[in-house]
């Protein structure tokens, strides 16, 4: 073989490890049950509204008297372990033999919500032995709404298996993803009274810095607009002198004062009778 041709097949080779490493790696999420086409929005949104939980994983230890030691291990939308391909989402660990037990499988999820909770469910697991007449397994995972907390309080109700059929294991967690969107508590008037104020301060902070950089104004003049603003407050200052004085400025007085007129009619008057008759 050439040169050339050793070098392209060793590029080839490299390349598909690559991309092969690359599959490998990439996890597999949920894939709820049914076609993808009969897959409906509402599903698809809660499974991406779930999203910042994938990244964690959940752990309870279960024991009941010297016969049941347990581990459940839980992901969300995610292998538990991602090594064996097994599509486990929530695994259950026998602690006296080291048994593996698959609870669900996240390739056939189902979820649905309410206002304050999301209804997580796994089904596929094992076959049950003999309990549920053999039917497989199915974990339920009840995420309850608790703002300010990304994941917390993993833990394990009980396991209905003493039916005949439609077995399974219930959990439940508090996390802040199952939680409502908050509305906003402004009023129309305060989004209002915020938007007005904020445009105040914007025309006085430019017009003040215009006036002194461009203009060059100093003291009061770097006021924008002052005279205007001036003229405003005297006329607002009139208008309260005249609608709150109570009574009008050309009113005549309630009494009379002693004028210069009147002395001097008063004294012509008192002279008369000082006259000779």
């Amino acid at each position: 073989m050439s040169p050339p041709c050793h070098t392209s097949a060793l590029l080839l080779v490299f390349v598909a490890l690559a991309v092969a490493g690359a599959e490998q790696s990439e996890e597999r999420s949920c894939d709820v049950v049914g076609d993808e086409s009969s897959e409906s929005q509402m599903e698809r949104a809660l499974l991406k509204k779930l999203e910042p939980l994938s990244h964690m994983r959940f752990n309870v230890t279960v024991e009941k008297g010297k016969t049941e030691n347990y581990i459940y291990h839980f992901r969300v939308c995610r292998e538990v372990n991602s090594t064996s391909h097994d599509f486990g989402g929530l695994v259950q660990t026998d602690r006296q033999n080291g048994k593996t037990t698959v609870i669900g499988r996240i390739n056939e999820t189902q979820v649905f919500n309410g206002s304050d909770w999301i209804m997580l469910i796994y089904k596929g697991g094992d076959s049950y032995g003999r309990h549920c007449s053999g039917e497989k397994r199915r974990a339920v995972i009840m995420i309850s709404c608790k703002r300010g907390v990304t994941a917390s309080s993993f833990s394990i109700i009980s396991e209905e298996r003493e039916k005949e059929q439609e077995c399974f294991y219930l959990f439940e967690m508090d996390s802040s993803v199952a939680c409502p969107a908050e509305n906003s508590h402004l009023s129309v008037g305060s989004i209002l009274l915020i938007t007005f104020v904020s445009l105040i301060a914007v025309y006085i902070i430019g017009g003040f810095l215009y006036q002194r950089l461009v203009v060059g104004a100093k003291g009061m003049e770097q006021i924008p607009h002052f005279a205007f603003w001036q003229d405003l407050g005297n006329l607002v200052a009139d208008g309260c002198d005249f609608v709150c004085r109570s009574k009008p400025r050309n009113a005549p007085a309630a009494y009379r004062g002693v004028g210069d007129d009147q002395l001097g009619e008063e004294s012509e008057e008192r002279d008369d009778h000082l006259l000779p008759m």
